[in-house]
């Protein structure tokens, strides 16, 4: 038996009518649907009139959710993967899945349509011929530090996916970075009714949405530098490739062995930085 087709369907961001012919007939006639959120879901599919059989399939979602799914396109059926808006796999839930079906032997057909990542970029007025995805950057800790330093000695064009309480936080942290001038856009709630673009420097927009603050899915454009980033510090990459390796239960005399031959650090420095690591 020839397993079905997992269809990865972009579906609207907001406005129903962004919604295209080609994705409107695969969700019509697919027999399953896994969607991140089924009472969304079930919205947009009453509206196309149809009612195929509707699966909950999220970021926390068991590995036995997968493989039941995997289970039923090796059965023959098809099935069309969705999100809660935009595209499936692209700071949203389904990747996994995508490539446990590809593993298998399932034929994965992308059903392209909205994502707010595009969708920003061409209204945003800075530079989109090449820009750097970052999606949501964590809360704290040393990743954020790493990927913000990222961001702010980006040649290109930068883009973040952030919660509303958050924005500001996520602003201000760059300030240290780029200096208050940098240029910023703020998407929100794209191609809903309240949408909002707002371009500014990062002062002028600290001080709006501190004033007001932001309501709705936001999409983030920091304009790059114009320029190569610097190298990487390789002090930094030791100290975060140290610290996973430590994480990962290895002693610290393998850890020093490791870095002296992976990034050609002298033992001696090796030593010195690993045993400084808490």
């Amino acid at each position: 038996m020839n397993p079905g087709t997992l269809y990865v369907v972009a579906t609207p961001l907001g406005n129903l009518g962004d919604l295209s012919a080609r994705s409107a007939e695969v969700l019509r006639t697919v027999p399953v649907v896994a969607a991140e959120d089924t009472r969304r879901t079930r919205g947009l599919l009453s509206h196309l009139g149809t009612a195929p059989t509707l699966l909950s399939f999220h970021a926390h979602s068991s590995d036995h959710r997968t493989e039941t799914l995997i289970d039923i396109l090796l059965s023959g059926r098809d099935m069309a993967l969705v999100s809660d808006a935009g595209t499936p796999a692209v700071s949203d839930p389904g990747a996994n899945l995508v490539g446990m079906a590809r593993a298998a032997g399932i034929p994965v057909v992308p059903i392209p349509g909205p994502t707010a990542v595009a969708a920003a970029l061409s209204a945003s007025g800075l530079s989109a011929d090449r820009y750097l995805f970052l999606g949501f950057v964590p809360r704290k800790g040393r990743e954020r530090a790493r990927l913000l330093n990222r961001a702010a000695t980006e040649e290109w064009s930068v883009v973040f996916y952030e919660a509303p309480p958050r924005l500001v936080a996520l602003l201000e942290d760059l300030i240290p970075l780029t200096g208050p001038d940098r240029a910023v856009v703020v998407a929100r709630e794209l191609t809903k009714m309240h949408e909002e673009i707002r371009s500014g420097t990062l002062g002028e927009l600290v001080d709006y949405y501190t004033a007001a603050p932001a309501r709705g899915e936001l999409t983030i454009v920091l304009q790059g530098t114009g320029r190569p980033s610097p190298p990487l510090d390789r002090t930094e990459d030791a100290v975060e490739q140290a610290t996973s390796l430590l994480a990962h239960g290895l002693s610290r005399r393998e850890v020093v062995r490791r870095l002296t031959e992976s990034m050609g650090l002298p033992r001696n420095e090796a030593y010195k930085l690993v045993m400084e690591l808490p």
